[in-house]
């Protein structure tokens, strides 16, 4: 039987280091290919970047940002996505008082202002139990340095832009997956029940004591959720 490919889709101000546990844990079952999505401005760019580096057939996994490249993959090549994982993320727009929060952020950067994830975010990130440990922090605030204030900047100006996705979910028909931190706040736990709601074939898996980064916050989980997601 062949191998899975896995393409994993990281979020804003991430790399490949969010899903370090994800790549080492499935090493058995899938080979995970993490594209450098900040390179790119619009959701279209990531999404067309990604296909380059995917195989005709693919099991797709969209972390925050992430699910919006994901869903614009479905737009543009549903039929090589084998099945699909929308990992805290969502399928509608922001809110306008959240698009005003990042223009506010991308005129900060204009002026030399973008300092990486501040201290002061993580109860915005992570639950409130992970504040302090290190071993979740520490990648957050190193993965928003090594992408720096351009790709920040292209990757706000592609979220800021991105298409509403609601109407797509009840034509999604593959084995899909979706998971959700239950303290989540950037992509709250209603946005995710909303999409498993739509989705005939998908199977909501809400993570405990989790905040918004549950491939770090809670690998084991996530890790679960996705080896049973590629053995259905």
């Amino acid at each position: 039987m062949p191998r899975t490919t896995l393409l994993l889709l990281p979020g804003l101000l991430n790399t490949r280091r969010l899903f370090e546990r994800q790549i080492a844990d499935l090493a058995g079952i899938a080979d995970c290919v993490v594209p450098e999505l900040w390179h790119h401005e619009s959701i279209g760019a990531m999404a067309d970047a990604a296909l380059a580096l995917a195989p005709q057939r693919f099991a797709l996994a969209g972390f925050s940002m992430g699910g919006y490249v994901a869903f614009e993959i479905m737009r543009r090549a549903r039929e090589r996505v084998e099945r699909l994982a929308l990992i805290d993320t969502q399928a509608g727009p922001d809110a306008p008082e959240a698009t005003a929060r990042r223009h506010g952020l991308l005129a900060q950067t204009k002026i030399g202002r973008f300092h990486g994830v501040q201290r002061s975010l993580l109860p915005q990130l992570v639950h409130q139990r992970h504040i302090d440990d290190a071993t979740i922090t520490q990648p957050i605030f190193d993965m928003a340095q090594e992408v720096g204030a351009d790709g920040f900047e292209r990757e706000q100006r592609a979220i800021i832009a991105r298409p509403d996705s609601r109407h797509m979910l009840v034509d999604i028909d593959v084995p899909t997956v979706v998971v959700v931190g239950r303290q989540d706040q950037a992509t709250p736990l209603p946005r995710s029940q909303e999409m498993a709601a739509d989705i005939a074939t998908s199977r909501l898996v809400v993570i405990e004591e989790c905040g918004h980064m549950s491939p770090l916050e809670k690998p084991e989980e996530v890790n679960a959720a996705l080896r049973r997601w590629l053995a259905e």
